[in-house]
């Protein structure tokens, strides 16, 4: 079971996974060593999966974001693994996700500019069949992160 102190911890640690444990320890009233040692346990537990590193996209020269809706006519387990390394060899795709609803699949794509959307469209269709793909432009981001909530956290 996690405690306050734990959920603090994983706040800070979404906030900046390159903060001191000195300073995180300072932050959440424990000493080093023992704050050192609830990081511990959490990677062990798998409460931190990993840490990571969040690039400013708009320097790394791929500011424009689109979502791809994709139908497709295959539901076997040997398509979703083929479309599952099709897409994994893409790295302008940055999430993908199995919808319930009209559409099967949305694929998050971060590009240098919307007219690249059709390198990629065409990089994916050579690799894999697919029924229906729509694809809608992100005009602005109004809330971005990979931060998630921890009070739902045990």
């Amino acid at each position: 079971m996690l405690d306050d102190r734990d959920r603090k911890i994983l706040e800070f640690l979404q906030a900046d996974a390159g903060i001191s444990v000195t300073e995180l320890a300072d932050r959440v009233a424990l000493s080093v060593s023992a704050c050192s040692r609830r990081i511990q346990r959490l990677e062990e537990s798998g409460h931190i999966a990993r840490r990571i590193v969040v690039l400013d996209r708009e320097k790394m020269g791929v500011p424009t974001t689109v979502y791809a809706l994709i139908k497709t006519a295959h539901h076997a387990d040997e398509w979703i693994e083929s479309f599952r390394k099709a897409i994994g060899d893409i790295p302008e795709i940055v999430e993908a996700h199995r919808l319930t609803g009209n559409y099967d699949y949305i694929l998050k794509i971060v590009l240098p500019r919307v007219e690249h959307y059709d390198v990629i469209y065409k990089m994916l269709v050579r690799k894999i069949e697919l029924f229906d793909v729509s694809a809608s432009i992100s005009m602005e981001e109004l809330k971005s992160g990979a931060s998630i909530p921890v009070s739902y956290a045990q």
